[in-house]
């Protein structure tokens, strides 16, 4: 087993996890209302494609950590969900930074599809919107060498960062056609 990388402080850190995923929030839903007109020389849905890439690859990583984990390999499981973490901060701030730039794009696609396109994109929405506690709780627990509450966290927090990472990927593919309509 991994050592405890960090001293165990519950009341700390629930203050900690639950002030930055606040803020995050707030900052994202207030954020998104708000668009920037600002030319800045290139089409800025580059932004949108860079976010599915991140998407992709933490999608990747996300089932290797898991892999790693199942292998017996902690210290590679740590890493990678570390890395993981790290390119979702970085997604974020894409996200922010696209829908600043771009605003709204609105859907065009018709029939059933539609109902597909919205269901998924509310699910990934709600979801995205909850998740970063349970990340962040489920990192804690694994940094306090908590095993036994990190592997009862992580199975709720994986397959929904899961869902999330690949529904991103799966809207950008569905919204990305009517970009600059």
């Amino acid at each position: 087993m991994l050592q405890a990388t960090i001293q165990k402080n519950d009341r700390t850190a629930k203050g900690l996890i639950f002030t930055v995923s606040a803020v995050v929030f707030i900052a994202v839903v207030i954020l998104s209302r708000v668009k920037l007109e600002v030319d800045l020389g290139f089409n800025v849905h580059v932004f949108a494609t860079f976010n599915a890439v991140i998407n992709s690859m933490v999608s990747v990583l996300l089932v290797a950590g898991l892999v790693a984990i199942k292998r017996g390999n902690q210290l590679l499981h740590r890493n990678i969900m570390f890395s993981a973490m790290a390119l979702s901060v970085l997604f974020l701030l894409s996200y922010i930074a696209h829908h600043l730039l771009s605003g709204d794009t609105k859907f065009g696609g018709e029939g059933a599809i539609r109902y597909v396109y919205f269901f998924i994109l509310i699910t990934h929405i709600f979801l995205a919107a909850v998740i970063l506690p349970f990340i962040l709780f489920t990192a804690y627990r694994g940094l306090t060498g908590e095993w036994p509450a990190h592997r009862k966290i992580a199975k709720i927090t994986w397959p929904i960062w899961l869902y999330v990472s690949v529904t991103g990927v799966v809207v950008y593919l569905m919204i990305s056609p009517y970009y600059g309509n």
